[in-house]
């Protein structure tokens, strides 16, 4: 088949990332001073999908960055069960490619009368959860024809990280994210195909992960379902041996996500613990004694270590996908805008 939409989006990112970081500083520099002034308490989230991982990441790394709390809230909670949360001094990131679904505006506006401070980042603008949040910041991710999301993805991350830099004391992050689209380009060529016969033998594996990196896992997972129809589960690294190390009988598969961070040795132990038990594992890290190597260029930063993971990834899933004899595009049960109630 002729290039798809998902692997052109996914070679547009580095140039997506570079015109949102030129383009939003404006709205970013104004979220910022309102998040100052509020001096917020907790971080609350807002999204599904993809876009709900993208939060899961900003949640982590606020967490590690600001100390502050983190929380996801459940979109059901304003458009089914009508409460209003209690959020006075509580920052609220609303994430969202479309910025569309009614239950991910209605959380949003409830947030708002119960004392929270929005701030949306969204693909659409103008677009109803844009017009529902204090804040907007535009991804600049451009169109996105491909059902999977990969470049809203990884911009909606951006932004967030953005808004993290002009927060954040020391100023490393704000550095990194200047040298960022040049070090996506290079992640571009990663290769991850050595990968790819373990997967089309299986119908199901593991995504691990931990800080971060368990952001990038879930979206790796639901990659994996979509696009591939393989059912993948994500678990913190730490997690899987609280029960799900039960399935890991000789032979079953594990990709395993690991930044350069304070996690990193953690995650190898477990690697090699479930290598003992026979798994096939393959892990963007070295220190794992046994397993597969998936290549992944240094970002200059933990936290861009933990996000660049999903460009080959991305690239892989892709590929795997075409190999299976689907189209990454356009699966046969999923629309690319989702409007849940």
């Amino acid at each position: 088949m002729a290039t798809s939409h998902m692997r052109r989006e996914i070679e547009e990112i580095p140039q997506a990332v570079s015109r949102l970081l030129a383009q939003a500083s404006p709205a970013v520099a104004e979220a910022a001073d309102a998040f100052r002034t509020l001096d917020p308490i907790l971080i609350a989230t807002v999204a599904r999908g993809s876009s709900d991982h993208a939060a899961h990441f900003l949640k982590i790394a606020f967490e590690l960055a600001l100390g502050l709390p983190g929380a996801s809230l459940g979109p059901s909670l304003a458009s089914v069960y009508g409460v209003v949360p209690r959020l006075e001094r509580a920052a609220v990131i609303a994430v969202s490619q479309s910025g569309q679904s009614p239950d991910i505006v209605a959380l949003t506006r409830a947030a708002g009368r119960g004392g929270g401070c929005s701030i949306a980042l969204v693909n659409t603008v103008p677009s109803p959860l844009a017009e529902a949040s204090d804040h907007t910041i535009d991804i600049a991710a451009g169109p996105e024809e491909s059902v999977a999301a990969t470049k809203s993805f990884v911009c909606s991350v951006v932004a967030g990280l953005a808004l993290l830099a002009e927060l954040e004391p020391e100023g490393r992050l704000k550095t990194a994210l200047a040298a960022f689209p040049k070090r996506l380009e290079t992640a571009l060529g990663c290769d991850w195909s050595p990968l790819a016969e373990a997967c089309s033998q299986v119908r199901s594996l593991y995504v691990l992960g931990r800080g971060p990196s368990l952001a990038i896992a879930g979206e790796v997972a639901l990659k994996f379902k979509e696009t591939c129809g393989i059912h993948a589960e994500a678990y913190s690294a730490a997690e899987v041996m609280h029960g799900p190390v039960e399935l890991v009988t000789p032979g079953f598969l594990v990709v395993a996500l690991a930044a350069r961070d304070r996690s990193e040795a953690s995650v190898a132990h477990v690697l090699d613990e479930l290598v003992s038990k026979g798994a096939r594992v393959h892990a963007t890290t070295d220190l794992c004694r046994s397993a597969g190597q998936l290549p992944v260029p240094d970002a200059g930063h933990p936290l861009l270590d933990a996000l660049i993971q999903v460009i080959p990834a991305y690239l892989f899933l892709e590929a795997l996908s075409r190999r299976l004899g689907r189209n990454p595009d356009s699966p046969e049960r999923l629309r690319k805008v989702t409007q849940t109630i």
